[in-house]
C-alpha cells in the first residue's frame, strides 16, 4: 500500500505513522496520472487499486470486488463500483457522479447529471428493481500496463468539460467493468461533505465508546 501524494504535509503524516508514501506531479491532470506515476515503480504488480482519499469509509469487500471483476476476465483492463441511488436530492447533486451500463457490466458513460435522464419525473423510478440510477464509487482497479498507457492518452473534451477522468478510457474505446455494491458510499468532495463526515465519525465512536 502506497499514499500518492503531491503535498509535503500529507506525505510527513503519511510517514510519521510508519506508511509509505511517495511525492507526485502536483500538476498530474487527474488521481489515475498521480496513480500512474507510482505504478511505473511497481514493475512486478500486475493489478494496481486507486482507492481515493475521498472515499475513507469504502469497504473492504468492495476493493476485492474490483480486483475479482479484473481476475475473472483477463482481457479486461480496468474496473470500478457503482452503488444505487434512491434520493432525488443525490441525483440531481453534480458532486454526485452517476454511472450508467451495459448488459455485460461495461459502463457506457459517466456524467456529473443525472442519467438516464427521465423524460417525465415519477418518484417511483428511485424505487424501483433493479434500479435505474447509480452512483459511481471513485475506486479504480486496473492492469498496470493499461494504467501507465492511460497516463499516455489525450484528454478529450467529454473528460474536461465533466472533469471526469475515467472518460477518457471510455472515449479512447476501452472498456470499464461495473461491480455493484449495494452499500451507501460516503464520498467527501465538498466542506459540507467533510463536516458531516467528521460529525458521523465522532457519534459512531463516542457510542461504541
Amino acid at each position: 500500500m502506497c499514499v500518492a501524494c503531491d503535498d509535503r504535509e500529507i506525505l510527513d503524516e503519511v510517514l510519521a505513522f510508519g506508511g509509505r508514501a511517495l511525492m507526485t506531479d502536483p500538476n498530474a491532470a487527474s488521481g489515475t496520472d498521480r496513480v500512474a506515476e507510482v505504478a511505473r515503480e511497481l514493475s512486478d504488480v500486475d493489478i494496481v487499486v486507486n482507492v481515493q482519499g475521498d472515499e475513507p469509509e469504502i469497504a473492504g469487500e468492495s476493493i476485492d470486488l474490483a480486483i475479482g471483476l479484473l481476475e475473472a476476465a483477463p482481457d479486461a483492463v480496468m474496473s470500478t463500483l457503482a452503488t444505487p441511488i434512491r434520493t432525488r436530492r443525490q441525483l440531481e447533486d453534480r458532486a454526485c457522479v452517476k454511472v450508467v451500463f451495459d448488459s455485460r457490466g461495461r459502463a457506457i458513460y459517466f456524467s456529473r447529471s443525472p442519467i438516464p435522464f427521465p423524460r417525465h419525473w415519477d418518484e417511483a423510478l428511485l424505487a424501483a428493481e433493479p434500479p435505474h440510477f447509480y452512483q459511481h464509487v471513485g475506486l479504480y482497479a486496473y492492469r498496470r500496463d493499461f494504467l501507465l498507457r492511460i497516463a499516455e492518452l489525450p484528454q478529450p473534451a467529454i473528460e474536461r468539460i465533466e472533469c471526469l477522468e475515467q472518460l477518457r478510457v471510455v472515449h479512447a474505446g476501452y472498456s470499464i467493468l461495473v461491480g455493484v455494491v449495494d452499500e451507501p458510499t460516503f464520498g467527501i468532495d465538498t466542506p459540507a461533505d467533510y463536516q458531516a463526515f467528521v460529525r458521523q465519525w465522532r457519534e459512531r465512536h463516542t457510542t461504541a465508546g
